[in-house]
């Protein structure tokens, strides 16, 4: 039986990634101004300081394939912390790029989740 930490894991995963692959721009409405991602080495903060990384990014489609989910309760924050890995593909190539990613949601006052740490890292080799 799935737990609740589980369940709010794999829905948050689901949205984040559809997002990602069909509305990149709506990916900042899960971000809020504290908020940190370390993209490949690079660190971002803020929404707008994100968002710009995300829609700079050299490729206008791509498709996330999740292989696993790691969800572990935050009881510090009353947070979650999220351990993604799968592969991406992008539109008009053949080969699929490895990667993981990491989450830590923090609830906001409306009673869900924003992201406060996202590490996302290709995985070569």
């Amino acid at each position: 039986m799935e737990d609740q930490t589980e369940l709010v894991g794999k829905t948050f995963v689901g949205h984040y990634y559809h997002l990602f692959d069909n509305d990149r721009a709506s990916l900042s409405s899960l971000y809020q101004p504290t908020s940190m991602l370390t993209f490949e080495g690079q660190k971002f903060f803020g929404v707008d300081d994100i968002s710009t990384k995300f829609n700079q990014l050299p490729f206008d489609q791509c498709r996330h394939m999740i292989s696993t989910i790691d969800s572990q309760p935050c009881p510090s924050t009353g947070g979650l912390l999220i351990f993604v890995s799968g592969s991406l593909q992008l539109a008009g190539e053949d080969h699929h790029l490895r990667f993981s990613q990491m989450f830590h949601l923090i609830p906001t006052p409306r009673g869900s989740f924003a992201v406060q740490n996202d590490i996302f890292r290709l995985n070569y080799g």
